[in-house]
């Protein structure tokens, strides 16, 4: 018998790639190497109908069981996808969902599951997780309700929930260690060539928090910036994909960030940044070169303008951060001391959050592609 039995809930355009890397962490766990025989792990895809279910990129899954018992399985993982979707859930599917909470069984929201869970009323006084990319449609869906996203994953007591994409990985191998111990969670995301677990209190790369937004145009702004890092669009050539004038752009930032484009292009790609000099070993050359710096020290200019320090000194800080949380084996307590310490590493060198101001960056003979 499977010491861990999981079933899979897929919403209609559910994606593909947060399905995909749940499971292959239960694949490669539930038996030796790669030979994928289910011996550890069980894992079943449930619907009412026995219709395929498409996901957002075409590609067609078959359910294997119908919904019965929910109490056969240790978890249910609701896969969400296309935010437009949420409201379509069958009834009889919300109906098993409703059953599982109530005797017990842990839900499991990945990607826009978390949505589809608060819709059925099954997340009220539970965290949620949904990804930067989301959090606007969130707030908007459920208004007064605030979401996690800048974590990768939440768990909160028998509600687990993630962003998506590779953070599915991770929460598979949290759920796995858990059950199967650690050993079999590192083998599975060596497998996958993931260096290692990361815990939910890891960052999502992606949109600053601080410049979330009700302002359709600027949002629309703002994702081309994200999509764009390492080779900046100008300001002009973001105003003519939009169909807006420069004057009319920049006064909805003002009104709405109270800031220019150009700052919020700034801020994204040295957020960018920070998060590749806390998770990654690519030196600050190579950091500069994928955030959209024309060089090293264009970098460090930027950098120390909004952070007070360099970039060598941030890295630096948050290994020293790191270290302190590592002697520490409570999970909860590692989670406050590294919040402390954190903000001790940012008092220490003077770290004080301001406006992003203007600065000349590279010279004309230098640019390319950068904003204007």
């Amino acid at each position: 018998m499977a010491k861990l039995k999981i079933g899979f809930i897929l919403a209609r355009r559910f994606t593909l790639s947060a399905f995909a890397n749940f499971i292959d962490v239960l694949r490669l766990s539930a038996d030796e190497g790669d030979r994928s025989r289910p011996i550890l792990c069980a894992w079943h895809v449930l619907s009412p109908t026995i219709e395929p279910i498409t996901s957002s990129c075409g590609v067609t899954v078959q359910p294997e069981e119908p919904l019965g018992d929910p109490k056969r399985f240790d978890y249910l993982v609701v896969v969400g996808g296309l935010v437009d979707e949420i409201e379509n859930l069958h009834p009889g599917t919300v109906g098993f969902l409703k059953r599982a909470a109530a005797i017990g069984v842990p839900l499991v929201g990945v990607c826009t599951g978390a949505f589809i869970l608060h819709r059925a009323g099954l997340m009220l006084g539970y965290r949620a997780c949904v990804s930067w990319f989301h959090h606007a449609d969130f707030v908007e869906r459920f208004n007064g309700l605030k979401p996690v996203s800048d974590q990768i994953f939440v768990v909160d007591r028998d509600r687990l929930t993630c962003s998506g994409g590779v953070s599915s990985a991770h929460l598979a191998a949290f759920i796995v260690e858990r059950h199967l111990g650690r050993a079999r969670a590192a083998k599975s995301l060596h497998i996958m060539i993931i260096d290692q677990a990361m815990t939910a209190e890891e960052p999502q790369p992606g949109m600053p928090l601080a410049l979330a937004t009700e302002d359709v145009v600027v949002r629309k702004a703002l994702l081309l910036m994200q999509q764009s890092i390492d080779v900046p669009l100008s300001i002009g050539r973001v105003v003519q994909r939009l169909g807006v004038s420069r004057r009319n752009l920049e006064r909805h930032f003002r009104e709405s960030l109270a800031m220019t484009p150009l700052a919020a292009d700034r801020l994204i790609r040295i957020e960018q940044a920070k998060h590749l000099l806390k998770t990654t070993k690519r030196s600050a050359t190579q950091i500069a070169a994928d955030t959209g710096f024309c060089d090293l020290p264009h970098l460090i200019r930027v950098f120390r303008a909004i952070e007070e320090m360099t970039p060598d000194a941030f890295r630096r800080k948050s290994l020293e951060c790191g270290l302190v949380c590592a002697s520490i084996p409570d999970a909860a307590l590692k989670s406050e001391i590294a919040v402390s310490a954190e903000s001790e590493c940012r008092r220490s060198v003077g770290f004080r959050r301001r406006s992003v101001r203007s600065h000349p960056g590279c010279s004309k003979a230098g640019r390319t592609q950068l904003p204007e």
